[in-house]
């Protein structure tokens, strides 16, 4: 069953083994003998994958029919979009909500990615999950604001007094800040998943 419902919520989401692979920490190999279930995957691999698709690990492993995982959930605010790229604001206008497994809605955001500099694992259209803190962790995943308003989600890091804004996407550059320019950085929050929308 895990063969089956692995293979299926790959290709909703639009991934290859591959990417899939690299997101979890495991080889391409791996996940193909997953799929074909010629190997399980262990019960922390398990659980990431479950977390990756939001989905409960038993309905993985085919134990349960509940897609989502069991926990509290709450309506939380889609405040705008975010351009993954550079150039682009996040708007604080209101539209509507959607569920989260989260306790407290109040703490955080969604955002819709616009843009492919984030592709091929956060694609134009996906929402974002972000939650407001004001800083970040060397290679977190955030939205930031830098310049005159200018929004962007990128991974995050830190060496010294520089900033890298660091696309998944080769084809765009990453952007260094340096010096005095990083107090013009204000951090929006981080980025705890993502959820393709259909």
């Amino acid at each position: 069953m895990l063969s089956k419902r692995l293979r299926e919520l790959r290709r909703e989401r639009g991934i290859t083994q591959t990417e899939l692979a690299g997101r979890l920490g495991v080889t391409q190999q791996a996940v193909a003998k997953w799929e074909s279930a010629r190997s399980l995957p262990e019960p922390g691999a398990v659980a990431g994958l479950a977390k990756f698709f939001g989905v409960s690990s038993d309905y993985l492993l085919g134990v349960g029919d509940l897609l989502r995982p069991a926990g509290e959930f709450a309506n939380v605010k889609i405040i705008g979009t975010v351009k993954a790229g550079y150039n682009a604001l996040a708007y604080e206008d209101d539209l509507g909500t959607a569920p989260a497994a989260v306790k407290n809605a109040e703490l955080y955001r969604y955002l819709t990615v616009r843009g492919d500099s984030m592709a091929p694992l956060i694609r134009d259209g996906d929402l974002a999950l972000v939650r407001l803190q004001p800083t970040l962790n060397n290679g977190d995943l955030g939205v930031v604001v830098y310049g005159d308003g200018e929004a962007t989600l990128k991974k995050y890091l830190r060496a010294g007094d520089t900033v890298t804004l660091e696309p998944f996407n080769d084809e765009y550059e990453p952007l260094t800040i340096r010096g005095n320019d990083i107090n013009g950085l204000i951090i929006f929050g981080k980025v705890v998943e993502t959820h393709t929308r259909w």
